[in-house]
């Protein structure tokens, strides 16, 4: 045997050995499928030469403008049948010459045979198939010209599978070199192995000895060996008690840190960054507006020169200070709707820490809050009004007509309904946005929703003339709330009723699944709406003509009730134009 398998003289010759019958193995591989590869292309290339050939040939005698290609017979002299197959193929797959077939006017298309399919959109195209037309494997190259594909092509027979079959005697120049330094192997590892033993008997001692510190009391021996297995003790076991201290007092940030909404970075004196969590990453690619921005390259930004200032000033300065009274700046940007509080602490050392907090959230809150309450107290005033002035008009006026004091009755009495449509939508929209998790999740089939949608304007459907092609399996399945599913394709329903128009056709599909969602687009070829107006769809009230949601009957709501609904469901959605005309809206579901 060659070694003992438990010594380390055993694993590094397994390893070693290992490592080169990989690394021979690659190489004997590579200059196999090298002189393979080399071997067809020369057949290529002498085929590309009969291809040109005859591409000249037809220029030369405008064979192509007179259509007359049986006068290629004439290259037969020059190109054998025997010696190579020679055709010719318009664009459209019809055979127009073959140097082996008499009829081969009759012959079916060639459209789509695999080496004249890639000589269309590459330089040339390449296969190794069975032709049915001669009943022989052939080895086919065509190539593309002005109008035409020339296609040349050999019998693939016993003479070219060994023109074609490689060389093997660097195969075993390789298993020769291959054994010449196993044995030098061997003589590396024993060489290695020795002196690894030889460390791995002090190590035995010391760890049956616990009494052996680094005081000297273990006798080891005065040379070299002697002093490295003292000082590697003593180093291990300095080491180790700090790695465990550290290690522990790392885990503690990093878990505070990423704990943190907070994006935190911390940088040493000369700006690199040394430790910073996701959230920091995010916010600077937000304010600096670039995707590809790395942590250093804050310091290079425009939106970041307030910061970068202070801390070249503060670095400069030459003053020490106390560590309870650590220089700091703090200001407020503001970026494509976003806010954001940067704060900077320079320590002692002269190393800083940015924090970033983002404060969009609590201003969007705060600003939200205000337009709802407005917008609140003005669409209920409209309603209100209406049914105080009907009211008043019927109240002021004893002696008035029957029938009008019932048409002003019923107007009052349908402003009513639109009061308690918009104040059901007020209140379904704030149930979503703050007791979302309260909603009970259960298997949803998707298409019986939609069905119900549907069935709900019915009546508008029929009148309006619109066509609903819902694609959605009925087997289809998604974990989510039965209501707020129903209230997201209704809603998107109701607008596409209101205001596509008539006659319009209204799409509901499913286009892409993972792991995670399903992905539908609800679409109409409908009126649309105008680019300007597609980020703001989904505002409460928003309306993109003044006054066309009280028109039609609408609360302004639909459309805030359907994304929060989703985004309640971690989903996503967005709209925008089609191509063709109409809106469309892409959003996911939970599976």
């Amino acid at each position: 045997m060659l070694f003992n398998r438990h010594t380390i003289k055993w694993k590094l010759f397994i390893y070693y050995f290992l490592l080169f019958a990989v690394f021979t193995f690659s190489v004997v591989l590579f200059q196999n499928r090298r002189e393979h590869h080399y071997k067809i292309a020369e057949l290529e290339t002498k085929l590309n030469e009969y291809t040109d050939l005859t591409n000249r040939y037809i220029e030369n005698y405008k064979v192509s403008q007179e259509m007359n290609f049986s006068k290629l017979d004439s290259l037969k002299k020059i190109i054998p049948p025997n010696l190579a197959r020679i055709t010719v193929i318009d664009y459209e797959g019809k055979v127009l010459y073959d140097n082996t077939v008499n009829d081969f006017a009759h012959l079916t298309s060639h459209k789509e045979r695999p080496e004249f399919q890639k000589a269309l959109y590459s330089e040339f195209g390449e296969n190794i198939r069975h032709s049915d037309t001669t009943n022989e494997d052939y080895i086919y190259y065509a190539k593309s010209y002005k109008n035409y594909v020339v296609r040349a092509a050999v019998i693939y027979n016993t003479e070219v599978k060994a023109f074609l079959k490689t060389e093997r005697i660097f195969i075993y120049f390789f298993v020769l070199l291959f054994l010449i330094f196993g044995f030098l192997l061997r003589y590396i590892a024993n060489h290695i192995g020795d002196s690894v033993t030889k460390l791995k008997d002090f190590a035995v001692k010391i760890r049956k000895n616990e009494a052996v510190d680094v005081d000297g009391t273990t006798q080891f021996s005065n040379d070299e060996l002697g002093f490295i297995s003292r000082e590697i003790i003593q180093l291990y076991q300095q080491l180790r008690k700090t790695k465990t201290e550290l290690v522990l007092e790392k885990e503690k940030l990093i878990s505070h840190l990423f704990v943190l909404k907070e994006g935190i970075s911390f940088f040493s004196s000369s700006k690199k960054a040394i430790l910073n969590n996701s959230h920091f990453i995010f916010y600077i690619n937000i304010i600096a507006e670039e995707t590809t921005i790395s942590v250093e390259k804050i310091f290079q930004a425009e939106e970041f020169k307030d910061v970068n200032a202070f801390i070249d000033r503060t670095i400069a300065d030459q003053n020490t200070f106390h560590p309870q009274e650590l220089p700091r700046m703090d200001y407020l940007v503001q970026n494509d709707g976003y806010s954001f509080n940067i704060q900077c602490i320079i320590f002692p050392d002269k190393s800083f820490e940015i924090l970033i907090s983002d404060q969009t959230q609590l201003m969007r809150r705060s600003i939200m809050k205000q337009q709802i309450t407005s917008n609140i107290s003005h669409e209920l005033k409209t309603p209100i009004s209406s049914v105080k002035g009907y009211l008043e008009t019927v109240l002021n006026n004893p002696d008035l007509e029957q029938s009008k004091q019932q048409y002003f009755i019923e107007k009052a009495y349908n402003q009513t309904e639109r009061l308690t449509q918009l104040v059901n939508d007020i209140s379904l929209l704030n149930k979503i946005e703050e007791y979302s998790e309260l909603y009970v999740r259960e298997k949803v089939q998707i298409r019986k929703v939609i069905n119900e949608a549907i069935e709900s304007f019915s009546d508008l459907i029929k009148q309006k003339g619109i066509q609903v092609d819902c694609t959605i399996e009925d087997e289809l399945v998604i974990n989510a709330n039965h209501s707020l599913i129903f209230s997201v394709f209704r809603n998107l329903m109701e607008n596409s009723v209101n205001y596509g128009g008539d006659n319009i056709t209204v799409s509901i599909t499913k286009y892409h699944e993972d792991n995670t969602f399903h992905y539908f687009s609800f679409s109409d070829n409908g009126a649309g709406v105008d680019e300007e107006h597609l980020s703001r769809l989904f505002e409460r009230f928003y309306r993109v003509d003044s006054g066309r949601s009280r028109k039609e009957g609408g609360t302004g709501l639909g459309l805030a009730i359907v994304k929060n609904a989703i985004l309640s469901f971690k989903g996503e959605i967005s709209a925008r134009k089609r191509k063709d005309g109409g809106l469309e809206f892409l959003f996911s579901l939970p599976k």
